[in-house]
C-alpha cells in the first residue's frame, strides 16, 4: 500500500472511529488524519502480534477492520489523556 492510501485509510478510519464513540472529542480534522493514521499503524501492528494478520490491500475488509479498531483503541487513548476537554 502507499503513502497517500495509507494517509487515506488513516483518515477515514479516524472519521469512522470518531462516529462510532459516542459523545464529541475536540479533535478536528487534522488531529482526526494524525490519530486515524497512528490507528491503522496500531491496529496493523496489533494484528500481526495478536492474529498473524496484518495490513494488507487498501480494499481488503481485515485492512479496514483493523485499521478502525486501532483508531478507537487510539481515541479512547486520546479521550482518556486529555480528559475529554473541547476546544472552544
Amino acid at each position: 500500500m502507499g503513502f497517500f492510501a495509507f494517509l487515506l485509510l488513516g483518515l477515514l478510519a479516524g472519521v469512522i472511529a470518531k462516529a462510532l464513540l459516542p459523545g464529541r472529542n475536540g479533535a478536528g480534522w487534522l488531529l482526526t488524519l494524525v490519530l486515524g493514521v497512528l490507528g491503522a499503524v496500531l491496529g496493523g501492528w496489533l494484528g500481526g502480534q495478536l492474529l498473524g494478520v496484518g495490513l494488507g490491500d487498501f480494499f481488503s475488509i481485515r485492512t479496514w477492520l483493523l485499521a478502525i479498531a486501532g483508531a478507537v483503541i487510539v481515541f479512547l487513548i486520546y479521550g482518556a489523556v486529555t480528559g475529554g476537554r473541547r476546544r472552544r
